[in-house]
């Protein structure tokens, strides 16, 4: 059983309601750039030169700041028009025969096909309130 201290926060209540303010930096964060500070461009020519050298740790540091690896980059690929439920297929296949073909990866096809899904969702959705709508007017 826990015994609570006079002055102790109140269960679900926070010690610093504002919370930490924008901007705010870490203390180890500072104390780190303030040690780099002026060394910033001896240390980037160092890692450079160790690059060339042939230091593979070095070589990567330097290609992952020039070329970060691209995310989310656009997708150039033609999807059939998807109007009913029944043209879901015809997006499926051609999303298939492009990973068959190397023109999409399989990663890129499942988003796709996640975007394909939600729009089916979307026209299943408004075909049922049509239907429902219908049935509505029809018992007026």
């Amino acid at each position: 059983m826990r015994v609570s201290r006079p002055g102790a926060f109140k269960k679900g209540q926070s010690g610093n309601p504002a919370g930490k303010p924008k901007g705010a930096r870490h203390k180890t964060t500072v104390a780190m750039e303030a040690l780099l500070a002026g060394e910033a461009e001896g240390l980037t020519r160092r890692a450079i030169e160790l690059a060339q050298e042939g230091d593979t740790v070095a070589l990567r540091l330097c290609l992952d700041r020039l070329l970060p690896v691209r995310r989310n980059r656009p997708v150039p690929f033609a999807l059939p028009p998807i109007a009913t439920t029944a043209d879901l297929t015809k997006a499926t296949s051609a999303l298939l025969e492009a990973v068959a073909r190397g023109e999409l990866t399989p990663s890129e096809a499942a988003e796709l096909g996640k975007l394909v899904d939600s729009h089916v969702k979307a026209i299943e959705v408004t075909d049922i309130q049509a239907r429902l709508d219908a049935l509505e007017a029809a018992k007026r």
